[in-house]
């Protein structure tokens, strides 16, 4: 999951469709070919039979087929069938335009590797089925079949919900297969923005509890989650990120240290000279001092 994690920090999750549309087809086949997106594709009528890196696999009305990039697929209709399907990426590639739907017979994706989507579960670590299993069926097939249906339109906005009900399906398909590791799935996300808040926040009282409920976990799962990611308490994490701002205004500006317990959010300057002393082994005002002289020298 850490590597999830790290891949999201330089990857986002911004799906983009690529093709979308409703399938009505008699008896077909699509030969053998290597995808470089991902297919999501429902069977509304009708029976399938998909082969996915040489295992087949029977679909029945009312089931979604996931198929990941970099995999070997024949896909089959075994009757008349109405097969709504997207192609899209899941992660976001600057150069998503050039990529395409492959074609029957395209196996070898070697000239296209930097259109080729990562597999989630390759970046999860754990398998993810061809045929999905789902907490909301009902939702994730309504929300598709709108997203098939705005994607026929052309006009602006139509595509425009058509890519945001894409982001609505990636987020119930990403809850179903991470809801399982909570403490691994969510918490490394969720608290990557902590820095920046507690930097808006130095002057000002900080809570456990809003910071949880921002965080949508407990606030003793919020503590236990924080600490695992930075070694210490919310609370000594903030009061270090105050003695340093401390430590820059001493050292670089001339205001007096009642303004500067102030600015750093502690109560009075009693206070902060207590805890400057106790992080810095002494009084910010010799703390002054000695920065200023050695700065001189």
């Amino acid at each position: 999951m850490r590597k999830f994690a790290d891949f999201m920090d330089q990857h986002p999750v911004v799906p983009y469709i690529r093709e979308c549309d409703f399938a009505v087809r008699t008896p077909w086949t699509m030969p053998e070919r290597r995808l470089l997106d991902y297919l999501l594709i429902y069977i509304q009528n009708g029976n399938c039979r998909f082969w996915v890196d040489g295992k087949p696999y029977l679909f029945e009305p009312g089931q979604f087929c996931l198929i990941q990039p970099n995999s070997l697929t024949v896909l089959e209709g075994l009757g008349n069938t109405v097969t709504p399907f997207a192609h899209f990426d899941l992660f976001y590639n600057p150069e998503r335009e050039k990529s395409f739907p492959t074609r029957a017979g395209q196996t070898v994706l070697s000239a296209y590797l930097n259109l080729l989507q990562p597999r989630l579960d390759d970046l999860l670590g754990m398998d993810i089925p061809c045929r999905l299993h789902l907490r909301y069926p009902s939702k994730f097939r309504d929300t598709f079949l709108q997203v098939v249906e705005c994607w026929q339109y052309r006009d602006p906005i139509m595509q425009l919900r058509a890519q945001a009900g894409m982001t609505e399906l990636s987020i119930l398909l990403l809850e179903d297969y991470l809801a399982d590791r909570p403490s691994q799935s969510i918490s490394q996300q969720t608290l990557n923005w902590i820095t920046s808040y507690f930097s808006l926040q130095l002057d000002q009282e900080v809570r456990i509890e809003d910071m949880a409920r921002r965080a949508n976990l407990s606030p003793s799962r919020f503590n236990a989650v924080f600490k695992e990611q930075y070694g210490v308490t919310p609370h000594q994490y903030l009061l270090d990120m105050r003695i340093s701002h401390a430590c820059e205004l001493l050292r670089n500006t001339d205001l007096p240290q009642e303004q500067i317990a102030a600015y750093c959010g502690f109560a009075d300057v009693h206070h902060f000279s207590k805890r400057f002393r106790k992080k810095m082994g002494v009084p910010p005002g010799r703390y002054r001092n000695e920065r200023r002289s050695v700065a001189r020298d």
